[in-house]
């Protein structure tokens, strides 16, 4: 028995360093990291060293907790500004976009495999959802940097489409395993209404559960060491309460960190490092448990017709829904064709697939086996060219400020101010002589192993330690100053064009230099405020604007989100790699108004003149 004890725990933990040293691999070489972690699961299961675990029961309760941390740890970093910026378009993407590629894969599956309709689109339900982790990993592991909006579409929708796909699945397994053959009309109506109540009663335990952390942390004094503890047990508690009242507990413990990420927590810097943790640890997990529970051997009779449906997947129906879903809303076409691309199945996908098992129906292992083939094509194919393709349709943007040493320390009875220790960087602003605002209050300058007052450190030189009293919600100015030069590459080099221009100067200035062609009523506006009206209305760092033959480049916006500064290009940058697909709104108004003409007209010179190739927008964003 003793030795059972010993064994279990060595080949435990053997699994466990054997994932995380393959991080190594996957950021020398820019591979997929889960893949590789499904690799092991796969390599140390019945077919490859022979340890056998076929307890699908376990697996699903495993893969949910392992879940329910990871969607905490997701909501709990989502700041609020990244809701302000995507939060319409990438829920629209989490509810609308699931629903059509269930819809989508579900059809072709039932012409593709002999699974019946329910079981077709209960195979496109579990598929439905998509992986951030594996994005995000391969986004910080081949240096790309997107642009906010982007990545924070991206962010947002993985964390809120999985509860959408987990309620459809389990919806359409509990159908099928009663035995039912319901009309479609009677089945849409009871999804809908159930899809309501799950999650309504889903966001309300969410928000109540996010609060009540907050309050509890607030309220109670607790070590150090125990808090972060505390806070993990209550998200588990919302994410259980959740379920528990028939609601979505993956909703729940989503919006729990989300609230409770935005509320100024006590102790906030080592709570997120952490849960930055265990949600590493949850992910290996997860994926060591599914790669160990799936049968290779078992995929083979299966395999041409799963390569299928994954391949129609990645280039039909994830594009699909997702330019459909963003129709409304003022993405380029470079932009939509990313997100489209950026839809990596994962764990999620694996997890649902599950369940067919646990309600006892009769293809459950096929459907589990396909979806499971399904999510290595996507890991594979997706997984390996995001970045590549990120650069190749231009949405790659420089680094905003270099490299940063910084250090938050908590205040012990402070939850609203911290306290800031910076090491002065060679070539960063202060070290050039530029002074600390006065909204900050440097405290203490340790200079080669002396310390000393602020106001007696005279100016302060590189290596210097500073130390600087701060409210919790301070501006990213402190972090510019004491950062170091950006490096730009070649490439880059010219990105913001090749000088700066006041975005409080007037646009006629503009009109009188460059002659772009501006309207009376927009000659009246400042620079800035020109380029936030051609720009929607919002303006993000590295947008850019073209004006007859100039190119306006946002360099910076301020805590408010106004442009403050502003650089000019006398060449504008080369065009992007073409995207047949995807228009955006005002192309296909173009293209509806022209083919009207057409049919008016009859064709002719007139007709055909206006069908030159029209800009996507005024803006071209992150090009």
């Amino acid at each position: 028995m003793d030795q059972s004890i010993y064994l279990v725990t060595l080949v435990g933990t053997a699994l466990v360093l054997a994932a995380a040293f393959s991080s190594l691999i996957a950021f020398r070489f820019g591979a997929p990291l889960l893949l590789l972690f499904l690799a092991l699961g796969l390599a140390a299961g019945v077919d490859g060293l022979g340890i056998e675990f076929d307890n699908a029961r376990l697996a699903y309760f495993v893969g949910c907790l392992a879940l329910a941390v990871i969607l905490f740890e997701s909501g709990f970093g989502t700041p609020v500004t990244a809701l302000r910026q995507a939060a319409m378009p990438a829920i629209s993407l989490a509810t609308v976009g699931v629903m059509i590629t269930t819809a989508l894969f579900g059809m072709v599956t039932f012409y593709l495999t002999d699974f019946s309709w329910l079981e077709s689109f209960l195979l496109g339900a579990a598929v439905a959802s998509t992986d951030a982790a594996a994005v995000f990993f391969l986004l910080r592991a081949g240096n790309v940097l997107l642009r906010d909006r982007v990545r924070s579409t991206l962010e947002i929708e993985s964390g809120t489409n999985d509860p959408i796909a987990i309620f459809l699945t389990i919806t359409l397994v509990e159908v099928i395993a009663a035995g039912l053959d319901p009309q479609a009309e009677v089945l849409v109506v009871d999804l809908v209404v159930g899809f309501f109540v799950h999650m309504g009663l889903g966001a309300i335990a969410g928000v109540l559960g996010g609060l009540a952390i907050v309050r509890l942390v607030g309220r109670f004094n607790l070590d150090h060491g125990l808090l972060p503890i505390f806070v993990l047990t209550l998200s588990l508690l919302v994410f259980a309460t959740g379920g528990a009242i028939g609601g979505s507990g993956f909703l729940a413990v989503y919006l729990a960190g989300l609230v409770a990420g935005n509320s100024n927590l006590r102790s906030a810097a080592s709570l997120k490092r952490f849960q930055d943790g265990v949600s590493w640890l949850a992910q290996i997990i997860m994926f060591l448990v599914l790669g160990l529970f799936a049968t290779p051997s078992q995929f083979l009779g299966i395999l041409p017709v799963s390569i299928a449906l994954g391949l129609f997947l990645i280039f039909v129906a994830r594009p699909l829904a997702v330019w459909l879903c963003l129709i409304p809303f003022s993405f380029a076409r470079q932009e939509t064709a990313f997100i489209s691309w950026v839809g990596l199945r994962g764990a999620v996908s694996i997890l649902l697939a599950i369940t067919p098992l646990l309600g006892g129906l009769e293809n459950g292992r096929a459907i589990f086996n396909t979806a499971f083939i399904v999510v290595l094509v996507s890991l594979v194919i997706q997984g390996w060219t995001v970045g590549p393709l990120a650069r190749r349709l231009g949405l790659i943007v420089p680094q905003r400020i270099g490299p940063l040493e910084k250090v938050e320390l908590e205040l012990p009875g402070s939850a609203h101010h911290e306290l800031l220790a910076y090491t002065v960087v060679a070539g960063s602003p202060v070290a050039r002589g530029e002074r600390i605002p006065r909204w900050a209050r440097p405290s203490l300058v340790v200079r080669e192993g002396r310390s000393m007052k602020y106001q007696e450190s005279g100016r302060l030189v590189a290596g210097d330690h500073v130390y600087i009293f701060v409210p919790d919600r301070y501006p990213r100015l402190l972090d510019r100053l004491f950062a170091s030069r950006t490096e730009v590459s070649p490439d880059d080099a010219d990105f913001f064009g090749a000088f700066a221009v006041d975005p409080a100067r007037s646009a006629a200035e503009l009109e009188a230099n460059y002659s772009p062609g501006l309207t009376e009523a927009e000659m009246k506006l400042t620079i800035g405020q020109l380029m936030q009206q051609r720009l929607g209305g919002h303006a993000e760092y590295a947008d850019r604007m073209t004006l007859g033959t100039i190119e306006l480049i946002v360099r910076d916006v301020d805590e408010q989100g106004r442009i403050a500064s502003v650089g000019l290009s006398l060449e504008p940058a080369p065009a992007v790699a073409s995207i047949p697909a995807f228009l955006s709104p005002v192309e296909l108004i173009d293209r509806i108004r022209g083919f009207l003409k057409r049919a008016r007209s009859g064709g002719g010179a007139a007709v055909a003149s206006e069908e030159t190739e029209k800009p996507d927008s005024y803006s071209s964003r992150g090009n």
